[in-house]
């Protein structure tokens, strides 16, 4: 069974932002790109082809997405100037680099439940001074009530993410400056969590017999449901501030 051939990114990410992303990123010029948890790299190849100089490194423990990301980077002529490599992401000495991309990947840098801070902290150890960190971080649209949380993952909890202004405040705490803020729609949500399953379930209407399959798309369905307009996405740019130390 096919998975995740409908997504172009994983997470809610339309490709007009992302181009408007990538524009604001390749601004500086980066020479060198650090994609971490970088999944099947479509930013990350995108920043490459907008950036003609730049050499970029994608770390991820998928090896599926990852040979995803070394076909992708093959047909688009920039096998040459990527590698995608299966390792941890945690006390990586890959950086540091021009640009850093951490897109909903904060967990790769950290083991704490709420994992945003510590991630803050070790991005800034990866950028270079004059650099910049785009960062795709999950927040709170609005205090979830009990029943949301407990229709969501195993053991949601309000302490799991932060508001969107608590957030941007741990990104200044961490030796950064916020250059823009956007946040995903609604309509990006939707296509990116129909997109997750479609393939699956499209197999699944040929195959009603696959009881484990059934349940497990019935199951995530109904987590998304109980997080649709409550969780939301935020996109960082964010700047590393001079002579900063933690």
């Amino acid at each position: 069974m096919t998975t995740h051939t409908r997504l172009t990114f994983h997470g809610p990410l339309s490709s007009a932002r992302a181009d408007a992303i990538v524009d604001r990123l390749s601004a500086s010029r980066p020479r060198t790109v650090l994609d971490i948890g970088c999944g099947w790299g479509e930013l990350l190849l995108r920043a490459l082809e907008a950036v003609p100089k730049a050499r970029g490194t994608g770390v991820d423990l998928d090896e599926a997405d990852l040979a995803r990301g070394r076909r992708s980077a093959e047909e688009r002529g920039l096998a040459g100037r990527v590698d995608f490599l299966a390792e941890s992401a945690r006390d990586t000495a890959r950086g540091p680099a021009d640009l850093v991309l951490c897109v909903g990947a904060s967990q790769a840098l950290s083991d704490a439940d709420c994992p945003t801070a510590e991630a803050l902290h070790a991005l800034r150890g990866l950028v270079s001074d004059g650099g910049r960190v785009l960062l795709g971080e999950g927040f709170w649209e609005r205090t979830p009530t009990p029943a949301e949380l407990a229709g969501m993952w195993p053991g949601a909890s309000e302490s799991d993410h932060h508001i969107l202004p608590a957030l941007l405040d741990l990104a200044v705490e961490a030796g950064f400056r916020p250059e823009w803020t956007e946040t995903a729609t609604l309509a990006e949500w939707d296509h990116f969590e129909s997109g997750y399953q479609a393939d699956q379930e499209v197999w699944l209407a040929a195959h009603p017999e696959a009881v484990e399959v059934r349940e497990r798309l019935d199951r995530h369905r109904s987590q998304w449901m109980s997080y649709r307009g409550v969780l939301g996405m935020a996109y960082l740019t964010l700047v590393p501030v001079s002579g900063w130390t933690a």
